[in-house]
């Protein structure tokens, strides 16, 4: 290969490596940073359109459209990342499974949480409260806190004047709040979970059905609502109410149980809603041990469906959608933090479901 053929090589070349990085050449521009006359480089245009390389234009090139330089994009600084703090009243029972559903999405959001925990305490949801918004660690919070009791409008009212967007989790206001910030929710339709366990029992033939609420939850005003319309629609005696914790590890639970057991009997009830899993395993536990037969004579649904399926047998329950309402409540203060006023209020209301397990069906005979 001769120079002048190896010098034409190197010039197309430096030729097409400036039309790769910048999309268009001038033959004025190369003729003088290659030290050749513009007919030279004419020459090579012609040569390299030939091949398809380039596109001739009037007094340059161009990439021709299949070969055209993509721009490189614009430089963006990060978006800031966005904290949510969270304020739930117990890390053990019902709410671990919310929390791990929240920050799997705030992960997918790209979102940090902030957890912290409280204990079923005004006074200390206040505390863990303020940690979040005075530390300026949070931008939105989710908050679950005790509304029960007097003070309940109260703890509102101070919840609704927080500086940051507020979401309630497994909560709601008992009442319309004039605020200029009207607070959003997203919670269990536990009322109609309850409901869910009585038309099922309803549907074996029990018509005398009760219910053990457990003590000091929150959950209980709501299933009781949800008792009071089923039994209603259904024309059920709604008496048997018992307000009772029984769980293994409460002191004496063996003799509250029997308690309540012997007012089913007086009651003829052939069917119990126990409210949670724990008190629905130690009442059944202590049917059994009293040769009761399990659902032949006292058929048994739980509300929670933490771990009715450990019992023996296992035990139908009403199952709220906890991993949904985790992840429902990131995305509704994600997407408030991130579109401002734009965004509607929402209050969500998601419907458990019901697991039918050997409790309360009746043997095969």
């Amino acid at each position: 290969m001769g120079d002048e053929q190896l010098f034409a090589l190197q010039r197309r070349e430096h030729l097409m490596d400036r039309l790769r990085r910048h999309g268009a050449v001038r033959v004025r521009d190369l003729a003088v940073d290659l030290g050749v006359s513009e007919l030279t480089i004419r020459r090579d245009i012609a040569a390299l359109a030939g091949r398809g390389l380039l596109t001739r234009v009037h007094g340059g090139a161009t990439l021709p459209t299949r070969l055209e330089a993509t721009p490189a994009p614009r430089w963006r600084p990060p978006a800031p990342v966005l904290t949510i703090g969270m304020v739930v009243p117990s890390l053990d029972f019902y709410w671990p499974q919310i929390v791990r559903s929240a920050r799997t999405a705030a992960a997918a959001h790209r979102v940090n949480i902030q957890l912290r925990g409280s204990s079923y305490d005004s006074a200390e949801d206040r505390r863990q409260i303020l940690r979040l918004t005075e530390s300026g660690q949070a931008q939105g919070l989710l908050l679950a806190p005790d509304l029960d009791g007097p003070g309940a409008d109260e703890m509102i009212d101070w919840i609704a004047a927080l500086p940051v967007p507020t979401i309630l989790v497994e909560r709601q206001t008992r009442r319309w709040t004039p605020t200029p910030h009207q607070l959003e929710w997203v919670r269990s339709d536990h009322a109609l979970g309850l409901e869910l366990a009585v038309r099922h029992l309803h549907s074996l033939g029990h018509r005398r059905i009760g219910l053990v609420l457990s003590k000091g939850s929150p959950t209980s005003a709501d299933l009781a609502s949800g008792w009071d319309r089923a039994c209603a629609e259904l024309c059920l005696p709604g008496g048997c109410v018992m307000r009772e914790s029984v769980a293994l590890d409460v002191p004496g639970h063996r003799e509250i149980i029997a308690g309540v057991l012997d007012r089913c009997r007086r009651a003829r009830v052939t069917a119990l809603i126990v409210h949670s899993d724990p008190d629905a395993i130690s009442v059944a536990h202590y049917l059994v041990e009293q040769g009761a037969r399990i659902p032949d004579d006292m058929a048994l649904v739980s509300y929670d469906d933490e771990i009715a399926h450990l019992a023996e047998p296992a035990i139908t329950a009403v199952r709220p959608a906890k991993g949904l309402i985790g992840r429902t409540a990131v995305e509704m203060m994600t997407a408030r933090l991130r579109e401002g006023r734009d965004r509607p209020l929402q209050r969500v209301s998601i419907l458990p479901e019901l697991v039918i397990r050997a409790s309360s069906l009746a043997s095969a005979p």
